[in-house]
């Protein structure tokens, strides 16, 4: 498994492994977030946002990006695939979830600045790294 894995590793182009890097970065980063808000606050730690939906989408997120850092890191399809969805569900659910600061306050909607670009990022890059991928 070992050779394998550095076999799948080095048998990508220079700007795959870059990117692959990235989103295990990226991942990590929102999961170690999301386990923080649940180790401060508990299960209730999203109860600011009013649609129970989106609350389990955030607790969820606590084994989600963890597992997308680690089936992107293995150089599997289902990893990249994954990844896009979680970032496409991450946005929207915020997006929804915050929707109310564009009429209130506009300047509150910049810490979603960084997660919307994330997500940008990672949609972008999907197709191109998922052809790169290896089986």
């Amino acid at each position: 498994m070992r050779c394998d894995l550095r076999e799948r590793w080095d048998g990508q182009p220079l700007w795959a492994k870059w990117v692959r890097a990235a989103y295990m970065i990226g991942f990590l980063e929102g999961a170690c977030v999301h386990i923080l808000d649940l180790a401060t606050d508990g299960i209730h730690a999203y109860a600011s946002f009013p649609q129970v939906p989106a609350q389990v989408f955030f607790v969820s997120l606590a084994i989600l990006d963890p597992l997308v850092a680690v089936l992107v890191g293995l150089v599997r399809r289902e990893g990249v695939w994954l990844a896009s969805t979680v970032m496409v569900m991450d946005v929207f659910a915020n997006g929804w979830g915050n929707r109310h600061w564009l009429q209130d306050d506009p300047a509150k909607l910049v810490p979603m600045l960084p997660i919307t670009l994330f997500g940008l990022f990672v949609v972008a890059c999907s197709f191109p790294l998922q052809r790169r991928v290896t089986r």
